[in-house]
């Protein structure tokens, strides 16, 4: 479910990386990636976002969000194969993260990598799976924008709510995609301001405060 790129590839051919169960094969290879400072080696497949390499819209999320809380419910919003997740748990290994995406083939990469990496607080799951009394310490999303703007607005309602108060979330977007418009509709959504944190290589770094 997650993310965008500059130039707009998906990574996932002509399959939505959004698609629940996606139908192309299952070929799985491992890539070595740079998370929470150091070299990782992590498995991906086609029919995920981003499936070779850590996208530059999450590099810029990764570079500028401030460190996430030492413990707590931490929330990935359209985790992909898992590199927001991972550098989570990596991070705050006393805190409980939660990946979630509606692609369960990217929920399986999350947890043969979490495994991998010697993890055991990650939680990868569908939206409809995470209890519905979970308030979260902060929540990091490279949101899907080609989903559309109704389905992305109904998303992110359903989510940033969930901040505890005083908590912040932290969201990528493309200055290209509508990251400007998108940071006003969201103060007006949830009547509070949503501020630009950073700008970067094309991309906005949102920041929205929990009530």
């Amino acid at each position: 479910m997650s993310g965008q790129d500059a130039a707009g590839d998906d990574g996932a051919g002509t399959q939505h990386y959004f698609t629940a169960r996606p139908a192309t094969p299952d070929e799985r290879r491992t890539v070595t990636v740079r998370l929470a400072g150091r070299e990782v080696s992590v498995e991906t497949a086609s029919g995920v976002f981003s499936p070779d390499h850590v996208d530059l819209g999450t590099r810029v999320l990764l570079d500028h969000v401030p460190a996430a809380p030492p413990s707590g419910d931490l929330l990935d919003l359209g985790c992909g194969w898992g590199p927001l997740a991972l550098t989570l748990a990596l991070e705050s290994p006393a805190a409980r993260v939660w990946a979630v995406d509606v692609n369960e083939r990217a929920l399986d990469l999350v947890r043969t990598n979490a495994a991998r990496l010697g993890l055991d607080n990650v939680t990868a799951c569908l939206p409809d799976e995470v209890p519905a009394d979970v308030r979260f310490a902060t929540l990091w999303s490279n949101p899907p924008i080609r989903v559309g703007k109704d389905a992305l607005h109904a998303l992110l309602l359903r989510w940033l709510p969930r901040l505890a108060p005083g908590a912040r979330g932290h969201l990528v977007v493309g200055k290209n995609l509508g990251a400007d418009s998108l940071q006003r509709w969201l103060t007006g959504a949830l009547g509070t301001p949503v501020e630009r944190l950073a700008s970067a290589k094309g991309f906005r770094v949102l920041e929205v405060v929990g009530r």
